[in-house]
């Protein structure tokens, strides 16, 4: 599992590394041969410089460079240096390398540029010098490099330093991050900045708990082969209940169930409104239909239906299509006192829940799941929007170690915490931000939380298994055209993938 440390856990963890008797030089040089040795370099290189330690980054690369006999350019944007960087800046100027106060020139005829302005930590907004400086470097026809996060780029929240999505930041074609990965590698708009992104560990133990961002291998061990020895009960029954005439409640609940089922669940019982039960029957022919009493088209609770419903799964998942409802209100709060098993609340049930008391929520039998995106996140716990993207992780920790719940935030890469362990899952892609996507998510969930027993780690699971899927369809169609059945279809090849790993 790959740890992921936020910018003052980094800042912490260096300062110790250099109590412990590693000098901060040493560990500069060795940022800078990790950078040197993690790209196949295209001369000449220019390499900008800022004025801390991560421009001191850029000094020893360009030590290195030189003495492979590569020809690179050194840029500062301002004569100031760090103690440290002023050492291997100096090594620079004895070796000869050219060295150019940035004065507005335009980046032309290099092969790579070097972003080594800013570091994690930054905040603020990017302007005047430096603001034309990132824009050259972004109108570049060269392949750009940035040190440890792209400049203009905040390490904890993957947004400019303003939090303003519109801020400048520079566009790389690698980020190499030194140490560890930072939340902001991920998070916000992280994907859409860094073509690809490499991690260089110089020998940094965190100091404090760190974020894990989990990989194939971690997720192959809860797919393993299954025995023969076994049958459907073996792999948990699950229950998904959702759908309405008025919210397209038949293609919904058809996404979830078939989404169960191909995630390895041994019966899925697909609860819906009664008057859909002939449109939703002939999409999911290998779930078992269970009707329930409706009114319109819309739910009618019924608390000896809901108590036949749930006397022998393990999961149920709720909300997808069911409509904002008195009736969806009985049935949650039903689920919430009663139900014992894991219970994945989606859609609109995070809308009624969030009309709730949230000692319905600490108060539960279940083990509860949320999934809410960021507006539903947002009624959920009285946030904004912006308040939540500009510190996701610790609003997120927050709520779950409130409430006693595992939250599943949704977002280019997904948060899931219980408050004291948290991943941070970075499959998906852009061809997922279509209608029925969150469905097919609940559904994966509703399985794998019927047979992996750790719930925390469970939850974790489906959002890879999820994302990967998403990402094996958007190559199989394309980005614009793909719908949320595309990934249902893919779930076997992501499953297929993980079984494969410990072969």
């Amino acid at each position: 599992m790959t740890g992921i440390l936020s910018v003052e856990n980094m800042r912490k963890s260096d300062a110790a590394t250099i109590s412990g008797g590693i000098s901060g030089k040493e560990l500069m040089y060795r940022a800078g041969k990790a950078i040197f040795e993690s790209v196949d370099w295209k001369t000449p290189v220019a390499i900008v410089c800022g004025t801390g330690n991560n421009a001191g980054d850029g000094y020893v690369l360009a030590g290195l460079l030189n003495e492979h006999g590569k020809d690179c350019t050194l840029f500062l944007s301002e004569d100031r240096f760090s103690p440290d960087g002023r050492y291997y800046y100096d090594q620079c100027v004895d070796r000869g390398i050219k060295t150019v106060l940035w004065s507005g020139e335009e980046f032309t005829g290099f092969g790579s540029i070097v972003d080594c302005l800013f570091g994690t930590g930054f905040k603020g907004e990017v302007k005047g010098k430096t603001k034309t400086l990132i824009e050259n470097i972004n109108n570049s026809k060269s392949e750009v490099i940035s040190v440890d996060i792209n400049s203009g780029i905040n390490g904890d929240t993957g947004l400019p330093g303003t939090g303003d999505p519109n801020g400048t930041f520079v566009y790389s074609d690698i980020t190499i991050s030194i140490g560890s990965y930072k939340p902001g590698h991920f998070l916000n708009m992280a994907k859409d900045v860094m073509k690809k992104k490499v991690n260089c560990n110089i020998g940094i133990e965190p100091v404090d708990r760190s974020y894990y961002l989990p990989e194939a291998g971690d997720i192959a061990e809860y797919f393993s082969e299954r025995k023969n020895y076994s049958h459907k009960g073996t792999y948990g029954y699950t229950a998904v209940v959702g759908g309405s005439e008025r919210y397209s409640g038949a293609v919904r609940l058809a996404y979830l169930a078939n989404a169960a089922m191909r995630s390895g669940a041994g019966v899925v019982k697909a609860a819906v409104p009664r008057s859909l039960i002939h449109d939703v029957s002939q999409n999911i022919l290998e779930s078992t239909v269970f009707p329930l009493s409706d009114e319109n088209g819309m739910l009618l609770f019924k608390e000896d239906e809901f108590k036949d419903l749930t006397g022998n799964v393990k999961t149920v998942a709720i909300g997808m299509g069911i409509g904002i409802s008195d009736e969806t209100g009985k049935a949650l709060r039903f689920l919430l006192g009663s139900f014992t098993g894991k219970l994945i609340i989606d859609a609109d049930a995070l809308t009624v829940l969030s009309g709730m008391d949230r000692d319905m929520i600490r108060n539960a039998a279940s083990t509860v799941v949320l999934t809410p995106h960021l507006k539903e996140f947002s009624r959920l716990s009285g946030l904004s929007i912006s308040e939540i993207q500009t510190n996701p992780i610790k609003v997120a920790e927050e709520y779950a170690s409130d409430t006693g719940v595992i939250l599943l935030l949704k977002g280019s890469s997904t948060i899931v915490t219980d408050g004291q362990t948290t991943y941070i899952v970075d499959k998906g892609c852009p061809g997922m931000a279509t209608a029925g996507s969150g469905d097919v998510l609940s559904g994966i969930l509703s399985a794998v939380c019927s047979y992996i027993p750790d719930t925390l780690s469970a939850v974790a699971a489906g959002a890879y298994i999820n994302g990967r899927a998403g990402e094996l369809a958007e190559k199989k169609t394309n980005p614009v055209s793909m719908i949320a059945g595309d990934t249902v279809s893919c779930i076997c090849d992501a499953i297929s993938e993980l079984l494969q790993v410990h072969c």
